[in-house]
Formats: C-alpha cells, sequence, structure tokens
C-alpha cells in the first residue's frame, strides 16, 4: 500500500504495456525485412498511433543456443513504442507495444498483431503503467 503525501496532486493512469510471446508464428514478417518494416509503417496509424521516426529492421544472426537469429524491428511513436523479435527457427516472436493511450482497444490491438504473426497460440501480458502520473504539471520547468 502506497501512503500518499497530503499535498501530492492529483493522478491519472499513463499508458497500457502490451506484451505478447507468440507460438508456431509464421507469415511474411517472420521472415522479410520489407515486411516486417511494412507492418511496423501500417500499423501505428491503424492503432492511431502517430509514428515520429522511420522503421528500423534488422536482421539479426545466430547469438547463442537460445537465440538462433531473426529479424528485429522497432518504430518510435508520440504515445512511446512497437517493437518485434522473430526467431523464424523456432516459430516463436515476442511482440512489446507501450503506449500512453489508455483508452487502446486491447482486445482489438492483441487480435491484429495476433493476425500480423498468422500466431496459433500466444502468452499475452497487459500492464497498466503510470498508475499515479500527475494530472498537471508538478515541477518548473526553465
Amino acid at each position: 500500500m502506497m501512503l500518499e503525501h497530503p499535498s501530492a496532486p492529483r493522478t491519472m493512469q499513463f499508458g497500457v504495456h502490451l506484451m505478447i510471446d507468440g507460438y508456431w508464428a509464421a507469415g511474411p514478417a517472420m521472415t522479410n525485412e520489407a515486411a516486417l518494416r511494412a507492418l511496423l509503417e501500417t500499423l501505428p496509424a491503424e492503432m492511431g498511433m502517430h509514428p515520429i521516426c522511420a522503421p528500423v529492421v534488422v536482421s539479426v544472426g545466430p547469438n547463442c543456443k537460445k537465440d538462433p537469429g531473426g529479424l528485429s524491428g522497432f518504430v518510435m511513436i508520440a504515445e512511446s513504442h512497437i517493437s518485434f523479435h522473430t526467431f523464424p527457427a523456432r516459430r516463436f516472436v515476442t511482440i512489446d507495444l507501450y503506449t500512453c493511450q489508455t483508452d487502446l482497444d486491447r482486445k482489438a490491438a492483441i487480435r491484429q498483431l495476433m493476425q500480423a504473426f498468422r500466431l496459433d497460440d500466444a502468452d499475452v501480458y497487459v500492464q497498466d503503467r503510470g498508475l499515479r502520473y500527475p494530472e498537471s504539471d508538478v515541477a518548473l520547468v526553465p
């Protein structure tokens, strides 16, 4: 239990962190850099988000026994970020979507991401973030 100081500002939730560990993944975004880049270019707008840079997609070779290599992709959005790490030899993908949109349609986002990677199974984690984010500025900014 957190005790609040009597002069603490009113607070609100800051955002939502959606994480998906996808199993039996398939489709072009798993192995094709252009397909993963296209997904990162279109997904933010489809979810009401705003990219602030071009997506970056990198092919990563084997790193260790656990990591046989794949693609890693990332795009910064005004609301935070979206990233993917694919492991095609294991048919596994990790998906990380963090947004300050507290009204994110979580079910639609999960459905869209599962379709994008043709997932047969997934572990889905949703974490509300910044539960005590101040509703107004609390520090003087020069």
